[in-house]
């Protein structure tokens, strides 16, 4: 692999978490809390390799129809991470920013979301985005309303400039652990030229050696972006 030729943006779907969970005979919100120490793993990673931007799907907006027991064990998960992180920012210098629609989260939830972004805003660095209640038809269509509002002239520059992601390049790379082959509404807009790549590999297994082999991967692949 070649550290001086890396993908500036990363985006990764972390699926997997209950299947892994079911296979050793656990409940699935073991799963959940095995992957939420995985991403911790991973995010560490991608800043000490020297990834700009690395972006995860945690929630999306049809995770709510999981069973209630589920979805209460990764909004718990989300809660003690926030809390880990403010505690590390200084020290990592790592930017955190959420994408989705975070009104419908418990106040402390929100709360604890404001404070991570108030504290990002102050470095500069590898940033985190954590996707939470978010679903890339959602996000389209916020924008277009959003743009519709302001009744600036519709272009493709002023279309992103509503996403969530606006001001950060698009993901270079979509990595999908646990063995689908589809991006599940996951950055739809910001994934035209992105290249994907799929394992088998369950996402609390996804390791340091994995994530290398699927940057080795994109390193190997000709980007043309519409052109010879």
């Amino acid at each position: 692999m070649d550290f001086n030729n890396l993908p500036r943006h990363i985006a990764i779907i972390m699926d997997g978490n209950g299947r892994w969970a079911k296979r050793r005979g656990l409940p699935r919100t073991s799963g959940h809390s095995a992957g939420a120490e995985n991403f911790r793993t991973i995010a560490t990673y991608c800043k000490d390799i020297g990834i700009q931007y690395l972006t995860v799907y945690a929630f999306s907006t049809e995770n709510w129809r999981r069973p209630p027991e589920e979805v209460s064990t990764i909004m718990g998960l989300l809660d003690k991470y926030l809390h880990e992180a403010i505690e590390r920012m200084e020290r990592d210098r790592v930017k955190m920013k959420f994408f989705g629609d975070t009104s419908v989260l418990s106040p402390k939830l929100r709360a604890l979301i404001e404070r991570t972004a108030e504290i990002s805003s102050q470095y500069e660095g590898c940033q985190v985005n954590i996707c939470v209640n978010y679903g890339g038809r959602d996000e389209i269509i916020r924008a277009a309303k959003r743009l519709a509002e302001t009744g600036v002239a519709f272009s493709e520059e002023n279309f992103a400039g509503e996403m969530y992601s606006a001001g950060i390049p698009d993901p270079d790379m979509i990595i999908r652990p646990g063995g689908e082959m589809r991006i599940s509404n996951f950055l739809l807009w910001q994934a035209a030229y992105s290249e994907l790549y799929f394992t088998d590999t369950l996402w609390p297994d996804f390791s340091k050696d994995e994530l290398n082999k699927a940057i080795f991967s994109f390193q190997h692949r000709d980007r043309r972006f519409g052109g010879i």
